[in-house]
């Protein structure tokens, strides 16, 4: 408190620091020593006031007419009471009903409090709408790209995952030689139908197809187009989890009898037949050999596009013994029970042909492998991603900080006439 100030001053601003700090009990002592009678009367009119607003004021004097001021009077003399009455309820002079004033409970506080900062907050901001602009851009901005990195980066994994699955999950692909490109005459051969029977009969195993493959031309009309004609089994579709669009796969007695049907993927009945409603039932050319087709497999949309290979299916022995003339196959496809463990099935089915060629002449290709790759590989670009956007979050929260720094420094002097009057 500054000693220059007069005592009438000095006296209001003690009375100012005990509001300040949420004062609800005045003691004065002496609230009018040293005061000409007209200060005297404007600190106790003050005190006056206080009262009448539901605080405590207690007054410690020696002046009997400040005393007889006060509803209740306590004698002291040699640090001893000697007369303490009790209470008399005095007429306000404000008006203001004894029953009526109390003291405002803790949470009253607490909400005028917080009030009283929210409006200083907005007023603050409402002064400077460039500043709160900037402040405000900065945080959207940074969240925002957190959010959108993350939610677009997730999408994205599902999309890559999904198309993975779209190439069978829970799938091991078994492939003659050491490895793909391996074209050992020795190891051509190595996959015969009867591997195929034993792969069947493990009890961890859904479905298995066999499979061998040619190009060949395929005509209707005076269409003539290149296809990949691919001989499997019924179960084939099963594997890959494909659906058909028109028509069905072939059956066991099909495959028995090596019947000349066919089974076209979604492009190339666009090829063959643009203007027909339904081709089941149609008869066409596979190289020189007449087929019926019994089926449409349904297109599989991808992230990367739909695939523009033309694929036909047959039946494996009508393939093998009508196409190609051959009784080796050239490659197994797997599919897994679920819940079994694709790593253990995959060395159950290495052990199972190992022991039935007296040697390893194959390699496995298991699709969950490649899945769980591809997660480690998305899971560490988007962990990549995410910390880019925090790194622009942190920025934005920098530049928070800059703008409170600033705020703080443009009111120094509020602050510090705040704090001489008692503010914490």
């Amino acid at each position: 408190m500054n000693a220059k100030n007069a005592g009438g001053q000095q006296q209001r601003v003690s009375i100012a620091r005990a509001l300040m700090n949420g004062g609800q009990v005045i003691l004065a002592d002496e609230p009018t020593g040293a005061l000409d009678s007209h200060s005297g009367e404007e600190v106790m009119a003050i005190l006056r006031q206080l009262r009448d607003r539901g605080h405590t004021v207690i007054i410690v004097t020696h002046d009997p007419l400040i005393a007889a001021q006060a509803e209740r009077i306590i004698e002291i003399h040699d640090g001893k009471i000697v007369h303490n009455p009790p209470a008399q309820e005095k007429k306000r002079e404000q008006g203001v009903d004894a029953a009526v004033v109390n003291t405002a409970p803790g949470w009253r506080q607490f909400a005028s409090s917080f009030r009283e900062a929210l409006s200083m907050a907005w007023l603050a901001m409402a002064a400077n709408k460039m500043r709160t602009l900037l402040t405000m851009l900065g945080i959207i901005i940074g969240i925002a790209s957190v959010v959108s990195i993350v939610v677009v980066g997730d999408a994205a994994k599902q999309m890559v995952l999904a198309d993975i699955r779209a190439m069978g999950t829970n799938t091991i692909d078994i492939h003659p030689g050491k490895d793909f490109g391996d074209d050992n005459p020795q190891y051509r051969q190595a996959l015969k139908y009867d591997d195929l029977v034993a792969i069947q009969k493990q009890p961890w195993v859904n479905s298995a197809t066999p499979s061998v493959s040619k190009s060949l031309r395929l005509r209707y009309g005076n269409i003539d187009i290149a296809v990949n004609a691919n001989g499997v089994s019924g179960d084939y579709f099963n594997v890959y989890g494909m659906s058909f669009r028109e028509g069905n796969t072939f059956n066991a007695v099909q495959q028995q009898d090596r019947a000349q049907v066919v089974v076209l993927d979604a492009n190339t009945r666009r090829q063959l037949f643009p203007n027909k409603a339904n081709v089941v039932g149609e008869v066409v050319l596979a190289g020189n050999m007449p087929v019926i087709v019994i089926g449409v497999a349904e297109e599989k949309p991808s992230m990367y596009g739909n695939s523009n290979l033309l694929q036909i299916w047959l039946p494996y022995s009508t393939m093998s013994d009508r196409i190609m003339g051959q009784s080796w196959l050239n490659s197994i496809t797997v599919r897994v029970k679920d819940g079994v463990d694709s790593d253990q099935a995959e060395q159950q089915l290495t052990r199972l042909l190992t022991l039935r060629h007296g040697k390893k002449d194959f390699f496995t290709w298991n699709m969950d492998s490649v899945l769980k790759t591809a997660e480690k590989t998305t899971y560490t670009l988007q962990l990549f991603l995410t910390l880019v956007a925090v790194i622009s979050l942190v920025v934005g929260g920098i530049g928070v900080m800059n703008i409170m720094l600033v705020s703080v420094t443009e009111r120094t002097r509020e602050i510090g006439i705040r704090m001489a009057v008692g503010a914490r």
